[in-house]
């Protein structure tokens, strides 16, 4: 009986085993499938939505539109979300919609303050609208917030650099770059804190060739310095020679800027006349420019007024002068400008005569530190557009261009050349050399 006992366990344990084996696989596949699915839960719960990933191609591409309809459909589903907010406050501020922009942070800061991200997307769309303050202010609000985030650093450090506050954006930079020593944007802002040159000699000549006289060539010197971020002046000396007579003037310029108000260029000349150039001369100039900003079309717009007296030997010439400048993506410009001339000669009465001109600058070339630039214009009027014993003497029609070579930061030379259709036949070929060193 206990032989039979015995077998019988023996024999139980036997099958016990045999059954747990068969059921061994089937087990552990269930496990392992369990294990895959925790896996891709998780992984998925890291990948951003779908939606950010759309949103990103839309933006890499430009396709704001896109862009802003997706984020449109995603916040009428989830209305209280606030990362869908601040990625719509991205994409108006990259599409150039900076007020629309600024509201939208303002609202979602209202909300919650904590996130430095928001702080600083406020800070970059205030620095686009020129509202430094503000923009210096809400960067110290993101830095305060993660002070361990060298993006941040190096984002407010730019603003500081923009306020001329360099000594203070020079720390930030490095600041940033002891945080992260790969920060490629905080190693090319020290880079552009460098001294900046302050000091410009530049000399040229001009050249004149009529169809029917001989020609009359100029040639000068000038002395540009920036004494600080509000000021700079210009001393220069010229030298003529008119079929056969020489003559020479000294003229000199100082030029007051501020950022609210813009620049006042207040000049004069005099000279050893010989009765070819004007025995003196006095103007001013008011400069004042606009940054429009963002990805838009119009990147800025510039606009100039001034006036200029001239008084020759048996003339009195007043020109009043004004200009507008637009400036768009990639260096392009287009300028517009018109001169009004009074001429008043001994003996006669004054005189009015109008010109004007259009001028397109656009980029040519870049290799490493050089740069190279070009324009073409056309002018038409009574007047020569430079040629400052002329002015009022006959009508002209001028096509030229000129091009601009940036050698280093320190050096460039600019080349320019005109021909001039007058009345009588007449034709004035023109061409103009100058070299510069920035120090």
């Amino acid at each position: 009986m206990v032989a039979q006992q015995a077998y019988s366990v023996g024999t139980d344990g036997i099958r016990f085993r045999r059954a747990v084996r068969r059921l061994s696989i089937p087990l552990l596949v269930v496990f392992l499938l369990a294990l895959t699915l925790l896996a891709v839960h998780a992984a998925a719960q890291d990948q951003p939505p779908d939606w950010q990933a759309q949103v990103r191609k839309y933006c890499d591409a430009k396709d704001w539109p896109s862009a802003m309809r997706m984020l449109e459909q995603e916040i009428v589903r989830a209305p209280d979300d606030l990362d869908l907010k601040a990625w719509r406050a991205r994409v108006l501020a990259w599409s150039g919609k900076l007020a629309e922009a600024q509201q939208e942070y303002l609202a979602i800061l209202k909300i919650s303050a904590n996130d430095p991200d928001n702080w600083a997307g406020l800070a970059s769309v205030y620095a686009r609208e020129g509202k430094t303050a503000e923009a210096l202010r809400a960067f110290d609000t993101a830095v305060k917030l993660d002070p361990r985030r060298a993006d941040l650093r190096a984002a407010r450090a730019r603003a500081l650099r923009d306020a001329g506050r360099r000594k203070e954006a020079r720390d930030e930079f490095h600041e940033a770059l002891t945080l992260d020593p790969k920060n490629s944007d905080a190693r090319a802002g020290l880079i552009s804190l460098r001294a900046l040159p302050t000091q410009e000699l530049r000399f040229g000549n001009d050249t004149d060739l009529f169809n029917f006289a001989g020609a009359n060539r100029d040639e000068w010197l000038a002395w540009n310095s920036r004494w600080s971020q509000h000021w700079n002046s210009s001393i220069a000396a010229s030298s003529y020679q008119r079929g056969g007579v020489n003559a020479g003037k000294v003229l000199g310029r100082i030029t007051a800027r501020a950022a609210r108000w813009g620049a006042l260029t207040v000049g004069g000349a005099v000279g050893h006349d010989n009765a070819v150039i004007p025995k003196s001369e006095a103007f001013f100039d008011l400069d004042r420019g606009w940054r429009l900003g963002g990805e838009r079309f119009l990147r800025a717009v510039e606009t100039s007024y001034g006036q200029h007296w001239y008084w020759y030997q048996a003339a009195r010439i007043l020109t009043l002068n004004g200009a507008a400048i637009i400036y768009f993506p990639r260096e392009w410009t287009f300028t517009l400008a018109a001169t009004g001339a009074r001429s008043a000669f001994s003996g006669t009465g004054a005189e009015w005569r109008p010109s004007g001109s259009a001028r397109l600058g656009f980029p040519l070339g870049a290799w490493r530190e050089a740069r190279l630039s070009g324009n073409i214009f056309f002018a038409a009027g009574t007047e020569d557009f430079a040629r400052i014993d002329q002015i009022g003497g006959f009508a002209s029609q001028t096509y030229g261009g000129g091009v601009r070579l940036q050698l280093t930061p320190r050096q460039d030379v600019t080349a320019s050349g005109s021909y001039q259709r007058r009345t009588q036949n007449k034709t004035d070929t023109y061409v103009g050399l100058s070299y510069g060193i920035h120090f």
